[in-house]
């Protein structure tokens, strides 16, 4: 459904992303994978059409994203949550949910029955019906954290974009959220979660992705990108793929020994 070719894109003139070649289709669930710096965060910026590449081409349903969608268009089509953001004003949790709907709102800019509906279902998806009348501000970093996502479930677009999305969650909130991330996916959603929490993206994902230094490393089912050695080299780290319960779990054994040629010892 989404697709990036050749895609070189940055900040200034420093690119962090170097021809990377990558699609994304209707009900997968894909997880991006890498060191810091690796170009997760930038990546998804480019797929939600906030940051144009320098070269390459970005492409949603046959037509360029960039040159073939306006902004609202391609609001109605792709969601993201950003790793961090700040607000110029204060707003309750409700407040934020509602900024998701901005794409759908008619040219007056009233929300209607659908538009609360859409609201009521995010902020209930993400247990935070008791939090809707508080001050985002006054949130705890987990909490402000699913409110963001409720933001984005609102939006309710083909496409769902996250950035690092349970960090600070507790581990039920976590669970939860990949556990709908999961039933979004089936349902024929496209849902891409940039992610260091290695246990989650190998126990929900159906695909992932290994970025190192803005280059595509690795695309593959979970199994084999994590057992690959090309993935303990690129985080500097030995580990071991653990099957517990039916559901498979990276280890980390220890930290590598860099060698040449960027493999760990």
């Amino acid at each position: 459904m989404i697709s990036c070719a050749l895609v070189t894109a940055g900040y200034g003139r420093s690119p962090v992303l170097h021809g990377v070649t990558l699609g994304f289709g209707e009900g997968q669930l894909t997880g991006i994978l890498g060191p810091n710096g690796a170009g997760k965060s930038t990546l998804l910026r480019v797929l939600a059409r906030l940051l144009p590449p320098a070269s390459g081409a970005v492409r949603l349903d046959g037509r360029d994203l960039y040159a073939g969608f306006r902004e609202r268009e391609a609001a109605h089509r792709v969601a993201l949550v950003p790793q961090e953001e700040s607000y110029p004003y204060p707003l309750t949790v409700r407040e934020l949910v509602e900024l998701g709907r901005t794409p759908h709102l008619g040219p007056f800019g009233y929300p209607g029955r659908h538009d609360a509906i859409a609201v009521d279902r995010a902020i209930a998806e993400m247990d935070l019906s008791r939090l809707a009348g508080r001050l985002v501000a006054e949130l705890s970093g987990g909490e402000r954290k699913r409110a963001q996502v409720a933001r984005a479930l609102a939006q309710e677009a083909r496409i769902l974009a996250l950035d690092e999305p349970t960090v600070h969650m507790d581990v039920a909130h976590a669970i939860g959220l990949f556990g709908l991330l999961r039933r979004l996916a089936a349902a024929g959603r496209t849902v891409i979660v940039a992610s260091h929490e290695l246990w989650q993206l190998a126990r929900y994902c159906d695909r992932l992705v290994l970025l190192k230094q803005g280059r595509l490393v690795l695309d593959g089912p979970p199994k084999r990108v994590l057992a690959d050695a090309k993935c303990s080299a690129a985080f500097g780290v030995r580990m071991k793929l653990l099957r517990a319960g039916g559901m498979m779990t990276p280890v980390v054994l220890g930290v590598g020994r860099r060698v040449r040629g960027g493999k760990t010892a």
